[in-house]
C-alpha cells in the first residue's frame, strides 16, 4: 500500500531531507512493515509507474474486491492501522535522525520540530497493492 500524506504542521520539515515536503510518500506492506520510507520517493514513484503502466482506467475487479473487503469503505480498520504504522515510521525516521545528529558536527536537531503523530498529517491519497 502506498500512502500520500501532507504535513499540516507548517513548522516541521524533518531536517529538510524530505524532497517532497510538505508531502510524504510511504510504501508499506499489508503486514505493516515499511518497504520504502518517505526518503525513497523515486523508488516509490517507480513502483507506481510499473504498476500503472498500460492502464488508464480503474481496474473493476480490483476496486470491486476492495469494496467487498471494506464493506464499501465502512470498515477501513485494516487500512487505518496501516496509516498509523506509516505515520509512526515517519516519526521513527525523524527520531533516528535526531539521535544521529547528537554525534555529528554542526549541532543537533534533537527535540526540534517535533512531530506528534496523526494530527500532523492529512491523508491525500492511497493505493492498495495486492
Amino acid at each position: 500500500m502506498i500512502f500520500v500524506l501532507k504535513n499540516i504542521n507548517s513548522d516541521v520539515n524533518i531536517d529538510n531531507i524530505n524532497q517532497l515536503h510538505p508531502f510524504y510518500l510511504v510504501y508499506i506492506s499489508q503486514d505493516g512493515k515499511v518497504k520504502l520510507n518517505h526518503l525513497n520517493v523515486k523508488n516509490i514513484l517507480d513502483v507506481l509507474r510499473v504498476l500503472c503502466k498500460g492502464n488508464d482506467e480503474p481496474l473493476r475487479d480490483v476496486y470491486t474486491l476492495f469494496n467487498e473487503q471494506t464493506k464499501d469503505g465502512k470498515d477501513m480498520s485494516t487500512y487505518s492501522d496501516l496509516l498509523n504504522n506509516t505515520i509512526s515510521s515517519i516519526i521513527d525516521t525523524k527520531e533516528q535522525s535526531d539521535i544521529e545528529s547528537l554525534f555529528s558536527e554542526g549541532g543537533t536537531s534533537f527535540l526540534e520540530n517535533e512531530l506528534n503523530g496523526l494530527d500532523d498529517f492529512e491523508l491525500i491519497a492511497f493505493v492498495v497493492i495486492k
